[in-house]
């Protein structure tokens, strides 16, 4: 009998671990579509093409301190200055932003008009005269209509930071007017825009790579180059011109681009969050840009480069030597978009 007694438990053990081990397992509710779980941590790769110790560079370190703050650290940035991820190709570092490789990146709009010409609309000769302007414009219909052309590019656009207005420096004598600029060889980037805008005043610009400009200047291959003050400052073209001319002829902004399917891949909550800490970071470079810009020009003239700036009137005479560039690219760019920005 005890026999029988011991088998039967020995069966009914065995019957309750096989029905334990076969029971269903709960499931895991799955993460809500189009977002992250809440604890999970993400690295965003943030390319900037200048320097570490620029003002670009300054600024996505401070987008990655804000967002990290704003997370408790659970979305941290990891900077990338110089272009490093694109081996120092800007066009391609846009590339590499378009198709998810880099997540984020501090990229000029010239560069960007290089893939498409109506990003050149915010570097149109003198229609941004000053940074209240810029400002007024980037925040209103102009930024909107720059928006709409990123997302055709995979890219969503999170703010504006500053490279700033650009100033031309040359070896040859001050330039005061557009019958000075005549026979004067100038260095621009490559784009048709400002190719076509330094033929109307006259001079012979030269398109060329940019780690090229100093030795260029220095050997006096070419006679100017044009850039805002921190680059000039930055790569000591001061050292080898000697006249700069102070008139603002292009705002050169830097957009704040984030990959479309990266951002999307956050949720709601974390995607406001990080508008709020590209917005943030975007006001702080510009801020410390404009600083920079108003100390690097006095340090121009201790240093004995000879600094003029042009006035109002002079200004205009360039304006109207430049209306042909209007001309050419408002059938290119669109006479809507190039309204948004006046």
């Amino acid at each position: 009998m005890k026999k029988v007694l011991s088998l039967i438990l020995i069966v009914v053990m065995v019957l309750s671990i096989g029905l334990t081990g076969c029971a269903p397992k709960t499931e895991q509710p799955a993460p809500e579509q189009g977002g992250k779980p809440s604890a999970e941590k993400v690295t965003l790769k943030f390319s900037t093409t200048t320097a570490d110790t620029s003002t670009w560079t300054l600024g996505a370190k401070k987008f990655g301190e804000l967002i990290a703050e704003k997370t408790d650290g659970r979305i941290e940035v990891k900077v990338y200055p110089n272009d490093q991820l694109s081996g120092g190709n800007q066009s391609k570092g846009i590339e590499m932003l378009m198709s998810g490789s880099t997540d984020i990146t501090f990229h000029s709009n010239i560069i960007y008009s290089v893939m498409d010409e109506r990003f050149g609309v915010i570097s149109l000769p003198f229609l941004i005269n000053d940074t209240a302007t810029a400002d007024k414009v980037l925040g209103g219909a102009g930024g909107e209509a720059i928006n709409k052309i990123l997302l055709e590019k995979n890219i969503v656009g999170l703010g504006f930071g500053e490279n700033g207005f650009r100033q031309l420096t040359n070896s040859k004598k001050a330039i005061e007017s557009p019958a000075d600029m005549a026979g004067l060889k100038i260095r621009v980037p490559g784009i048709k825009m400002f190719i076509s805008l330094y033929k109307a005043l006259g001079a012979d610009p030269i398109a060329m790579n940019f780690g090229e400009v100093f030795t260029a200047l220095q050997q006096g291959t070419i006679d100017g180059q044009e850039n805002p003050t921190d680059v000039i400052s930055s790569s000591k073209i001061n050292e080898v011109q000697e006249y700069m001319t102070v008139w603002d002829y292009a705002y050169d902004s830097i957009i704040f681009g984030m990959n479309k399917a990266k951002f999307e891949s956050f949720s709601a909550e974390d995607q406001k969050l990080i508008k709020e800490a590209a917005a943030e970071a975007c006001e702080y470079q510009r801020q410390i840009n404009r600083e920079k810009a108003e100390t690097q020009t006095q340090e121009f003239i201790d240093g004995g480069m000879k600094v003029n700036k042009l006035t109002d009137e002079q200004k205009s005479k360039f304006k109207e030597a430049v209306q042909s560039v209007y001309t050419e690219y408002e059938p290119i760019m669109g006479k809507e978009l190039i309204d948004a920005f006046k």
